[in-house]
C-alpha cells in the first residue's frame, strides 16, 4: 500500500521569508518599524559599530503576530513598557540580556523570555542573534484567559518570565510554535477567519498551559468546574445586572444562601469575594465602553458614574491596576 507523504519543515531561512516587513542599516528606520509593529522604542549601539543590519519577517493574525527578526549588531532597545500586549522571544542563535523590573533573564536558544505587559524592559540584543517572537494581545490573552477560568480576572496575567525550553512543558510549547511557522510560512493566502481564531484560541491556550503564571492554579485545579450552583447563578446575575446597585444582600437573596455561605462559595471557587467579582465585571465594561467611544460623544466621569464608581479616585486607581493606563487614555487612544 501507498504510504502517505508529509512536506517536510520548512528551513530556517525560509521561515515566514513571504512576509519581509523590513530590513534596513539604518538605525532610525529600524526604531520606527519597531514602533509601528511594537510600541515607542530607543535604540542604542553598543560598542564601536556605525550601521545595523536589521530585518523583520511578520505575519499578523488578528490579535496574534509571529515574526522572525534581527538587528544584527550590538544593540540595547528600551521600550518601557510594553502596555497593550505580551511578547515572547525565543533566540535561533545568539542570545538576548533582558532587564525586567529587578529581575535579570538570559534568554538563549533553549530558554525564552516572556514580557509581561506593563512591565518595564531593557534588551541588550548580541551581534548574532536571530529570533522568533509572538505578540499577543493584552485583551485577546485575558479574554481567553477568563473563559478558562470561568469568570472575570482581579488582576492582570503576569507569566514567569523565563521559560525554559528543554522541560516537557517547554517542548510541547515548541512543537506547538514549529507548526505554527511552518504552517503560516508556506500559506501566504488569507486565512478564513474560523482557522484564524482557532490558531489564536491553540496558541493562548498553549502559553496558559505550558508556562507558569499567577493564575496557573486556578486553570488547573480539579474543582473549579463544580462550583456550587448558587457560585454560578450568581455570577450570571451579576453578568446580566452590572449596572444595576447590586449589594451582598441582593446576591445573597437572589441566590437563596446566606450571605456567609455566599461569601465562602466565591473564596474557595473563585479565589475572590462576590462584591470584587461584581466591580471586576464593571471594570470590564468601562474599558470596553470607552474604547469604543471617544471624547466627543462620552466622558470618562459620566461612564465610571453610569456602572456605579460613585468614588473617582478609587476608579481610577483601580481601573490603572487592572488595565495599566489611565481611563481618560483608553478614551483618546
Amino acid at each position: 500500500m501507498e504510504q502517505l507523504q508529509f512536506p517536510a519543515p520548512i528551513s530556517a531561512h525560509q521561515v515566514l521569508s513571504q512576509f519581509e516587513t523590513f530590513r534596513t542599516h539604518d538605525v532610525e528606520e529600524a526604531r520606527n518599524w519597531g514602533t509601528r509593529v511594537f510600541c515607542e522604542n530607543r535604540l542604542r549601539f553598543l560598542g564601536h559599530q556605525d550601521r545595523l543590519d536589521a530585518y523583520m519577517y511578520y505575519r499578523r493574525l488578528g490579535g496574534v503576530g509571529i515574526g522572525r527578526m534581527s538587528y544584527g549588531g550590538d544593540i540595547l532597545i528600551d521600550p518601557g513598557k510594553l502596555d497593550s500586549f505580551l511578547l515572547i522571544q525565543m533566540p535561533v542563535s545568539g542570545h538576548e540580556n533582558l532587564q525586567l523590573g529587578k529581575q535579570e533573564i538570559c534568554s538563549t536558544p533553549s530558554r525564552a523570555s516572556i514580557i509581561n505587559a506593563h512591565e518595564p524592559v531593557r534588551i541588550h540584543h548580541t551581534s548574532g542573534t536571530e529570533k522568533l517572537i509572538i505578540r499577543i494581545d493584552r485583551n485577546l490573552l485575558e479574554h481567553h484567559c477568563q473563559q478558562h477560568l470561568g469568570h472575570g480576572l482581579r488582576q492582570a496575567i503576569e507569566f514567569n518570565p523565563s521559560m525554559d525550553l528543554s522541560t516537557p512543558q517547554g517542548q510541547r510549547w515548541m512543537r506547538m510554535v514549529s507548526w505554527l511557522y511552518d504552517t503560516l510560512s508556506s500559506d501566504d493566502e488569507p486565512l478564513n477567519p474560523m482557522l484564524k481564531a482557532q490558531l489564536e484560541q491553540s496558541l493562548i491556550a498553549m502559553v496558559l498551559a505550558c508556562q507558569p503564571s499567577n493564575y496557573s492554579a486556578e486553570l488547573n485545579a480539579d474543582d473549579r468546574s463544580i462550583a456550587p450552583a448558587f457560585v454560578r447563578k450568581v455570577e450570571r446575575y451579576i453578568e446580566e445586572h452590572a449596572h444595576e446597585p447590586l449589594t451582598i444582600v441582593d446576591l445573597a437573596e437572589y441566590s437563596g444562601v446566606s450571605s456567609r455561605s455566599l461569601f465562602s462559595g466565591f473564596r474557595r471557587y473563585r479565589n475572590t469575594s462576590p462584591i470584587q467579582y461584581l466591580k471586576e465585571v464593571r471594570l470590564r465594561r468601562v474599558h470596553d465602553e470607552l474604547k469604543l467611544s471617544n471624547t466627543a460623544e462620552t466622558t470618562v466621569t459620566c461612564t465610571a458614574l453610569r456602572w456605579g464608581f460613585n468614588h473617582l479616585g478609587h476608579f481610577t486607581t483601580d481601573y490603572k491596576k487592572r488595565f495599566g493606563e489611565s481611563p481618560s487614555t483608553t478614551l483618546t487612544r
